[in-house]
């Protein structure tokens, strides 16, 4: 910017809107502006202040969220003045992915800004609005960092089936690590590569009588026409991979890739592994 005060084609521009900009807009801009500027926030500030609130609500189970219209402020993130926002604890929003809580929140957003550039509510001196007694106090609230491929590596030790099918529909495809059988020039060798489960889980729904460890898969299913990766959660949980994509490698099935990459056996082809006395084989790689 040169420093001159933003304009349209109708003149100065008295106020700057920011809506899902994920940058801070610079102090020497907001002063060009009359009024400064607004942003259009989708949570009940302070609750999941950051850039990611939605993924967050989502990722935390939240059944209930709002809308919150602030000022911004010229140094920090979320922390302007709270002009107008949802009543706690919000509305019931019933999403399970990122977009469908986008598109239940837009328009409450949207209304939210229209009411308040109608009512001057943005100009000083201004009126902050009201928290409820309800509300968390602040060792409660979470703060929604930026989502990463952190926030995707399944903690099998930690997670349970609920979790993991939640983050599946939110921000996946989840992954984890393994060793993979390469075979090159020197032969057979072990490295650790990315398994990426692109298609997720499902749920078992049928009975099972094994009993796994905890994230330690088992192929199954040996004696019959198809085999199903099967693994157990933190919970006691079956979740059943379908298909899976390793690191440098197409997706495949996951039954297939399990056999590839060495978690069972090397030397421990299909046929030899139905010629087994038991119709599953356990893997001798836990996932990390």
């Amino acid at each position: 910017m040169d420093g001159k005060a933003p304009t349209s084609a109708h003149g100065p521009i008295n106020l700057i809107v920011a809506v899902s900009f994920g940058l801070l807009v610079p102090p020497r801009i907001l002063k060009l502006a009359k009024y400064g500027g607004v942003n259009v926030h989708p949570s009940i500030l302070p609750e999941f202040r950051g850039p990611a609130p939605l993924h967050h609500a989502l990722l935390n189970g939240r059944k209930t969220t709002g809308v919150t219209l602030q000022t911004l402020h010229p140094t920090r993130f979320d922390d302007g003045k709270i002009i107008d926002q949802t009543p706690y604890p919000g509305i019931e929003h019933g999403a399970e992915t990122m977009e469908d809580l986008r598109d239940k929140l837009a328009p409450i957003g949207a209304d939210m800004l229209l009411q308040s550039i109608r009512n001057h509510s943005f100009v000083p001196p201004i009126q902050e609005a009201i928290k409820s007694e309800a509300f968390p106090t602040p060792a409660m609230l979470i703060y929604a960092s930026k989502v990463g491929p952190k926030d995707r590596h399944i903690d099998w030790a930690t997670w349970t089936a609920s979790d993991i099918l939640r983050r599946q529909k939110v921000i996946g495809p989840l992954w984890n690590t393994t060793e993979a059988l390469v075979r090159d020039g020197c032969g057979q060798r072990r490295l650790l590569k990315r398994i990426i489960w692109v298609q997720g889980f499902r749920h078992l729904e049928e009975e099972c009588h094994l009993f796994p460890a905890i994230g330690h898969p088992i192929l199954v299913g040996l004696h019959g026409s198809v085999q199903n990766v099967y693994i157990r959660t933190y919970d006691g949980n079956i979740l059943v991979a379908d298909k899976v994509k390793i690191e440098g490698q197409p997706m495949i099935d996951a039954s297939l890739a399990a056999r590839r990459t060495g978690l069972v056996p090397i030397s421990m082809k299909l046929g030899a592994l139905r010629q087994s006395a038991q119709d599953f084989v356990t893997f001798h790689a836990r996932l990390t």
